[in-house]
Order: structure tokens, then sequence, then C-alpha cells
């Protein structure tokens, strides 16, 4: 398949004929606001008279020369420059003028709407580089890199390398010449450019003696917000857990922290210099859940230095290993490391939780993926591949040991640094240290796809003591009965608190295994499947089990065990085991106790997803119950607590009666504010996307809004109250602009207020996503028709049959007519899927509805 989509075929058949060298890069920033001009030498080896191509995604290409021949520039097509006739040492050299980015990726350029000045960072993975110098764009061709950049003398210049003081050349023009980079993948080369400004830190020592300058940069609106201290401080704890557990020292010479505008992901690992979304920058008060987020992103990206950037991925196949061991690693450093000692409550609740959901889509796949092409791979930036691959290494570790497990990795950083390397070869190592053959549990936890159901079966004798204790298993359809390290806990009600009074280490096989655990004994009042979450499975409780959870959610003494049941009733509402009226009630007790962020985000999120779940016709009655007692649960929280804070977000998005709408717009005039309460920017913001979606707001309001804070906060929350606005006319401009955006960000947050929009609001769209859905795809860029196929789905209309729609029909119908990219068709997919269960979980509801009656 010629053109952007490289195959693994052609990576291997690349790879067999040559080796890359260096690259010398020199970039000039100085020209257009469209267009950069790149002069790039490629020292590359290869098999004599062999040929192969170059990948390059260009305006345009003005000389071709190889190994001193000018060759003609029409010979670019397709985003490839083919080669032919090929040295034992070759060298192309290549003048190509490139285009700046306003999608996030290859070279992005930002104008900042508070001060008019320009902001540039890259963003290369998957395949991107291409958008910024010709290269052979795969994992597993590392060189070395030498950037010259030509900038305005007045901006900051960053690369992999450390930044050298600038060369005058004219005009007020300046010349930043890096020396070359460490050897590395193509994916993991970077330029940032801009007037950012920041700090820098006293240098770490590492363990080889050097010292490693440390920098956080933000642009210059928003540097003074860099709570610098704190960031050094996770940044430190990473270096010194990761140094000694890996023992390798950090391998590259300085170390770069910079938050980027609009910004695509969370953060990405480039050698050296970090990128990082700006939102991690609290202009305000940040929520519990966004300080947890943060700090996990720090050490998920420092992780990455070792294990991704000096030990590389042969092919993207192994993404997975490279996400989620980052993943694994970073809470483990977390909660050894740092004060965030709870680091395995937020890796539950906002990546395991997220797996299990990816992992019973239709479309899930296994953990260690097949990826056939570059398309592949951007459609897999999933849950599966971060969360379930890191639980997945969290169960390896139960089964293997912690120490175990960690002198595989030394010994696999020891072997193949500075090249590439593949699962293989890292169990391989974890066999040798482990003493266990990984064979079949490779097979049954990553070659496979789906989750297993684990359960209770319990029998007592006539006064209450356990004659018999099992677990039984069940798997779906696309997984095998898997193995299971776990404990298993025993809790007593007494004094009104759920106390651990027993925990064991179990393993679980097969379809049912018989356990010895509480036999003879009096049956514990409450019996917890995988205390302290090790394992990867969903989980069902006996009768007795399940109703104490429910009535004492409230009472346990061990956190984490208390969040694995509260997520574990979540998972039986989506699978309609429970019903929405029924999980809003509990939800709500639950957010009555909860103090930790994370936890308080997610169970707060579950409550948007039980109202997606009860039957239309109690929607509007139950929306106002669950903003009702919001408000209620939040007056009774401690003022000024994180508590306070996300619920009354959330009190403030479910706002539609007058009652409400009169509470919120009081508080833009500070009156009747919860004591305690602070009524910042982003609160402002909040309150004027709800009046937007509720119709109390035009876009007259919304414009005033962001004449008050017109930054890039402010930007993206106008956006989103725009795409909120209800009326038809608003509907269509919006959608136009989805369809044909300026930003990826506008256009995201434009999506997003869809989300937010009444489901009669949303009736003129349904067609209309589907009618546009194959053509996203073909004409944009992945990250732009993922944001429209994935955030502009009208979800809202399931069920909706009184607005003379049918969402699931609709979709059935694309299904069966359309000749979409694989891709694309996987994205709608999972769309129509939730449809599918939001109907099915509509009826659950409604039967429940109906026997109260």
């Amino acid at each position: 398949m010629a053109g952007t989509n490289l195959t693994r075929e052609e990576a291997r058949e690349r790879s067999a004929n040559i080796s890359t060298m260096a690259y010398t890069v020199a970039l000039d920033l100085t020209g257009s606001e469209t267009t950069f001009k790149a002069i790039t030498d490629i020292h590359f080896e290869a098999t004599p008279g062999s040929s192969t191509f170059v990948d390059l995604i260009a305006h345009s290409v003005q000389r071709i020369f190889l190994n001193g021949h000018e060759l003609n520039p029409a010979i670019y097509n397709n985003s490839r420059i083919p080669l032919k006739d090929l040295r034992g040492t070759n060298v192309l050299h290549v003048k190509s003028t490139q285009y700046y980015s306003n999608t996030g990726e290859g070279l992005h350029r930002y104008t900042d709407p508070s001060d008019g000045e320009i902001y540039l960072y890259s963003q290369f993975e998957v395949a991107d580089a291409r958008r910024v110098f010709p290269n052979f764009e795969q994992p597993d061709l590392k060189a070395e890199f030498t950037f010259s950049v030509t900038a305005p003398d007045r901006w900051q210049v960053f690369s992999n390398s450390p930044t050298p003081e600038p060369e005058y050349v004219k005009d007020g023009i300046a010349r930043w010449d890096f020396t070359p980079t460490e050897r590395i993948s193509t994916y993991l080369a970077a330029i940032v450019a801009g007037p950012y400004e920041g700090v820098e830190g006293e240098p770490y020592r590492s363990i080889d003696g050097r010292e490693i300058p440390l920098g956080i940069y933000a642009r210059k609106s928003l540097a003074p917000y860099l709570d610098a201290d704190e960031i050094f401080e996770v940044t430190r704890q990473g270096f010194e857990y990761y140094e000694h557990n890996y023992a390798h020292p950090y391998p590259f010479r300085k170390y770069d922290q910079v938050f980027c505008p609009e910004y695509n992901a969370g953060a990405m690992e480039n050698a050296g210099l970090v990128t990082i979304v700006e939102s991690y920058v609290f202009r305000t008060k940040p929520t519990g859940a966004i300080i947890d987020r943060r700090v996990i992103t720090i050490l998920h990206e420092l992780a990455h230095m070792w294990f991704g950037d000096l030990v590389t991925m042969e092919w993207w196949d192994d993404l997975w290993l490279n996400e989620s061991f980052a993943e694994f690693m970073s809470h483990l450093a977390a909660v050894n490391n740092t004060r965030w000692r709870e680091a395995w409550t937020t890796f539950l609740t906002s990546e395991k939780v997220g797996a299990l959901h990816d992992d019973q889509l239709p479309t899930t796949h296994p953990v260690a993926a097949d990826i056939r092409d570059i398309e592949d791979v951007l459609v897999n930036f999933d849950q599966i591949t971060y969360g379930k691959g890191a639980s997945a290494l969290k169960q390896l570790v139960a089964y293997v040991g912690l120490e175990e497990f960690l002198a595989g990795v030394r010994a696999y950083i020891a072997k193949h640094k500075w090249s590439n390397a593949t699962l293989r070869d890292l169990l391989v190592e974890l066999e040798q240290s482990s003493g266990k053959d990984l064979c079949e549990w490779t097979k049954v936890w990553l070659q496979e796809a789906g989750v297993t159901t684990l359960r209770t079966e319990i029998d007592t004798d006539n006064n209450g003591k356990v004659t018999s204790f099992a677990v039984a298993q069940t798997p779906d359809a696309h997984a095998s009965l898997r193995p299971h390290r776990m404990k298993i806990a025993g809790y007593s009600l007494h004094a009104g608190q759920l106390t651990q009074t027993s925990s064991q280490w179990v393993d679980i096989s097969g379809a049912r295994t018989q356990l010895d655990l509480f036999v003879g004994e009096q049956r514990p009042d409450f019996i917890l499947l995988n205390s302290e979450d090790w394992a990867y499975a969903k989980l069902r409780f006996d009768k007795e089990s399940l109703h104490a959870g429910l009535t004492h959610i409230n009472a346990f003494t061990n956190h984490l065990d208390r969040t694995v049941f509260v997520f574990s009733v979540y998972d039986m509402l989506r699978d309609g085991d429970i019903d929405a009226h029924t999980y809003a009630d509990f939800a709500l007790n639950v957010l009555r106790d909860e103090t930790d962020g994370t936890v308080l985000r997610y169970v707060l999120g579950s409550l948007h997803t039980a109202l997606r779940y009860a039957d239309p016709a109690t929607s509007a009655d139950f929306k106002v119950y669950l903003g009702d007692a919001l408000f209620d649960i939040a007056s009774h929280v401690k003022g000024g607590s994180d508590a306070q804070l996300q619920i009354l977000t959330n009190a403030i998005r479910l706002s539609h009666t007058n009652a409400h709408i009169d509470t919120i717009r009081g508080w833009l005039e500070g009156i009747n504010v919860p004591e305690g309460f602070t009524v910042d920017q982003e609160v402002r913001w909040n309150i004027t996307v709800a009046l937007a979606s509720s119709g109390h707001y035009t876009q007259e309001d919304i414009d005033a809004e962001f004449a008050r804070d017109s930054s890039s906060y402010g930007q993206i929350f106008a956006a989103q109250a725009t795409g909120a606005l209800p009326s038809p006319q608003a509907k269509e401009a919006t959608w136009q602009e989805i369809l044909n955006p300026t930003s990826n960000t506008r256009q995201r947050n434009l999506a997003l207020g869809f989300m937010r929009s009444t489901p009669e609001s949303m009736v003129i769209i349904a067609e209309k996503y589907f009618d546009e859905a194959a053509r996203m795809w073909d004409n944009n860029s992945v990250e732009i028709a993922s944001n429209m196929l994935n955030y502009a789905y009208p979800a809202q209309l399931a069920g909706r049959t009184d607005l003379n729609v049918d969402l699931l029909q609709l979709g059935k119908t694309w299904l069966e007519t359309t000749v979409a990219a694989p891709a694309c068709r996987r994205l709608v997919l999972e769309q129509i899927d939730g449809t599918q269960r939001a109907l099915r979980n509509q009826a659950v509801d409604r039967e429940a509805r109906a026997q109260h009656i």
C-alpha cells in the first residue's frame, strides 16, 4: 500500500536493506505563516544496488541529491521519494517546503489570543516527523539527529539536545545549532520554539555522577501559573525511583518539560524534551483528579526515557508494551517514592475501568494487537493499549513477584539499550529472572481479547458457618478462561464499620476453583474478590455481600477495596445488572463520604451515564432529582474542599430548571455563593456552558464572556458553549465548522459542546453524522476525523422515539451500506454499540420502575 499508510511488510523490507546513521536537519521558521523551509541530509547504509524510499509529507520539494547526483524533484509523489541503485554508504540531500500544522500533528503553530505571540511545537508519534523533514519513518531505523533552527532571536528554541547559545544572523533573526542527539527513533525527535518562559531547576545528579539540567516551560501568558516546585519535586522523585530500579543512569543529557497549547494527547516522551498538554498548568483552582493525573503523566513520560526511548519497540505491534509499561511504572513510582501513596486507586479508577469498558466493545482487540500498518496504530491508542496492558503487567507482577519482574527489566535494558527490542525479548529476561514459563500466560493474557467475570459461590450451614467456598469464572465471547493470582478478603460489620478481618492470596484457574478459604468459619459479612486490585476481571458478588456493600458503602475502612466495589457496581449498571435509578442512589451515597479526587471525578461522571441509561420517559424528572441531590450533598461537604468543587461543577452541568438556573446565574453576580466556593474564571465558564446548553444564553453572551477572558482557556470553553447552543441555526453553523475546522482544539471543543446539548437540538444532526462519516475520514488527518466521529455523535438520541428518530437503525443502515475505511468503520461501530447498550439498559430501568409502581 503506497503513500502515507506505511505497512509492516514495507517497513520490514526497508530495514532489511538499509540502516540509518545520522540526520542533519536545518529548519527556517522565519518566513510564511503557513509554511517553513527544511534542508535535510540523511546518512545511511544500504545493500549495494538495492532500492528503497524516504517518507515525506511536504508542500513542495525543490531539490534532491543522492550521493551528489541531482534527481528530478518530480519523483516526489504520494508522500514518498523513491531511491534506486543505492551504494553501501549513501547521503541523501533534500530541500523542501513544509506546512505548519493546525491539527497538533507535525509542527503545530499556535497564536496566543491574549497577546498575539506565536508558539510552535512538534508532535511526531506515530509517523509525523515526515511532516517536518524527510526520513525513514519507522521505529527500528534509529539515528543521531543534528538540528539547526533559524527563528526570531527573542524566541527560545528547544530540541532533544541541550539548548545552545543562539548565533545572531540579521534583523532580529538568530540560529540555534544543536549538537547531535543520542541514537533515537524518528518519532522521538522534537522541536519546540517560541517566546516560552519558565524555570530552570537545580540539576539532578545521576547515579553515574552527571548533573542533568532540568527545565519547565510554558507560554509567556501562562508562565506565572507554573507551580514549578511541585513539578520538579515529582520529577526528581521519578528519577530516583527509575535509576534505582532500572540500574541504569538517565540516558540523555538534559530533561525539559514544556507545556504546549492545542495539544492532542496528555504528553509525549520525546527524548530529553517532554511536551505536555497545557491544561496541566493550573490557572484556576484545580480538582484533585487533575492534580493526580498530572503526577502520573509526569512519571509516565519519565519512565519512557528508559523503556521506549533508550530501548525502543521494533514495530508498532509493541506500542502497548511501551505505554503499558510506563503506565504501570508511573503508578508504582508514585506509590513508592512520592506522597501519592494511593496511586493504585487512581489507576483503578482512571485507567482500569476504562479498559474494561473498551474490552467489551465489538472492536476489542488483544493487548498485543496485530498492527498491520500505520492506520492500525492510530486507532489503537485506547484503554486496552494503556489500561488493560498495565493491568496485565500488574497481574504478571503478582504472578512472578515484583523483584523478579524488575530484575528481568534490568536485564532487558542492559541487553538492548540504544537499540530495538520485542515483547519476546522482554519475556526471555522475565522467564530467566522468575524461573517461570510465560508462554501460556502470554497467550491468554496478551494475545486474546476480552474479559472474564469472577463471582463467589458460597454455602453455609444453619449456624452461618461456611461449608463450601468457590470462585466461578465465565469468559466473554473473546476471552479464554485465564489464571488469576489475587487476594480475597473477608470483612466484618461492627460498630458501624466494615473492617477487613482476613485476606489471603489465591490462584484462580478454570471455570470453577474450589477453595478452603472461610470454610468452617462464620461467614464474613462481606466477601471481596480481588482485594487490593491485582487482578483484571469483572467482579460479581454473592447476594449477602452485594447487600452489605450497597447498604454500608460508607462504612469501609479500606479505601482501595471500597473503590474496587464501587466500580464493580458501576460495571453492573453498564451490563444491565442494576437499573439506573438504583445505581444513582448508590453513587450519590458514595459521594457523601468520598474524598479521593479521582474517585469523585469518575463517580460523578457515572451519574451522567446513569442518566443516559434511564428510561427516557423518566429522564427529565431524573435529571432534576440528580441536580437537586448534588446541590444538597455539596451543602454538607467542607467548604473550599475538592469535593465541593467537583460536586458543584457537576450540579452546574445538570442545571436546567428555573430554580437551578437562577441559582447558578446568581453566582455570577456573587449572590448566595456557597461558603468556601470560589467563582473563578473556570467556574464562570462552566456556568456559561450550562446556560448556553439550556437556552438561557446566546452567542452574544458567550462572546461577552470571552471578551472577559480572551485566553487559550477562554477559547476552549467558548467553543464548548457555542457547540451547546440549542437553536437549529446555531447547530447547523457549528456542524459546518466541525466539518471544516480551523484548529484541532476548537473543533474538538465544539463537538464536546454537542455532547452537552439537549436531545431535541440534536435531531437535525442524526442523519448528517452518518452522511459525513466516511468523507471526514478520507479527507482529513486522523485527529480531525476522530474528533468528529467520537465527539459529534448524537448519543443523547438513544431511545428518544418521541423525537421521531431511530438512532440505532440509522447506524445499522450505515454499517450495511458504507464503503468507509476499516478504521473509520471501527470508530463509528463503537458509537453504535454505545447506543445498543443504552437501549438495553433503558429497558432494564423501565422494567424496574414498573415493578416499583
